[in-house]
C-alpha cells in the first residue's frame, strides 16, 4: 500500500488546526520556513520521511497515522512477512518499507530501505537530513556512500553504520546498482517516535 500524498497531507492539516498548531510553529518544528511548510502541507510537494517524523512529533501521533489514517494497534508482538509492509516512497526513488506498522508505542522504527543507484548522484554532494534520536543502518546488499556531516564512509553488505540522525547525514547507492539495507530509527528517551 502507497500512501496518497494528498490524503497524508490533509491529515497533518486536519490534526493541526484540530489542535490549534499555527502553520509558523509547525514551520518551526520541521525546520522549514512557513512557505516549505505551506507547500508541504497542500500535498503540491512530495513529502519527506523527515518532514513526516517531525510532524508526527509536533502532532504528538504515530507516523503510521499520518500515512494511513490509523492509530497502530498491536502491543505483544508484530509480525510482518517478507516482500510485506507499509511502503514509502520517498526522495527520488528511494523507498522504505516499514516493517512493524500496526506495532504500538515503538521505540524503533525499523525500515527496509532500497536506494536507487543514480548516475548523476555520483559526483554531487550527498543531501544531509536532521532527525531526533539515533539511527543503525545495516547493509543487506550493494554498496552505499553515506555522509556524516563532513566524514564520508564508503560501506558494503555486512556492514553496520549507527549515529545520532540529529546531525546530517544522507545516503546514496553506489558501485552501478541499488543498495537494501535495514534502518532502524531509534527513539529518543522520553519522546514519541513517530
Amino acid at each position: 500500500m502507497e500512501p496518497n500524498i494528498k490524503e497524508v497531507a490533509h491529515r497533518i492539516q486536519a490534526l493541526r488546526e484540530d489542535m490549534e498548531i499555527t502553520m509558523q510553529e509547525m514551520a518551526d518544528a520541521a525546520g522549514i520556513s512557513v512557505a516549505e511548510y505551506a507547500a508541504q502541507e497542500s500535498g503540491d510537494n512530495d513529502l519527506s520521511f523527515t518532514f513526516l517524523y517531525k510532524c508526527a512529533n509536533r502532532l504528538g501521533v504515530d507516523v503510521i497515522e499520518l500515512l494511513t489514517g490509523e492509530n497502530p494497534h498491536l502491543s505483544a508482538y508484530s509480525l510482518t512477512r517478507a516482500g510485506e509492509g507499509l511502503s514509502i516512497k520517498r526522495r527520488a526513488g528511494f523507498e522504505y518499507l516499514h516493517k512493524a506498522p500496526h506495532f504500538r508505542n515503538k521505540l524503533a522504527e525499523p525500515f527496509l530501505v532500497t536506494a536507487p543507484y543514480l548516475e548523476e548522484e555520483q559526483d554531487s554532494p550527498i543531501h544531509l537530513a536532521h532527525h531526533k534520536g539515533q539511527e543503525l543502518d545495516f547493509i543487506i546488499s550493494g554498496r552505499m556512500r553515506f555522509a556524516y556531516e563532513d566524514h564520508v564512509e564508503e560501506l558494503e553488505a555486512g556492514d553496520l553504520v549507527m549515529y545520532d540522525s540529529g546531525q546530517g547525514h544522507g545516503m546514496i547507492a553506489i558501485g552501478g546498482e541499488p543498495c537494501v539495507f535495514l534502518a532502524l530509527v531509534l527513539n529518543p528517551q522520553d519522546e514519541k517516535i513517530m
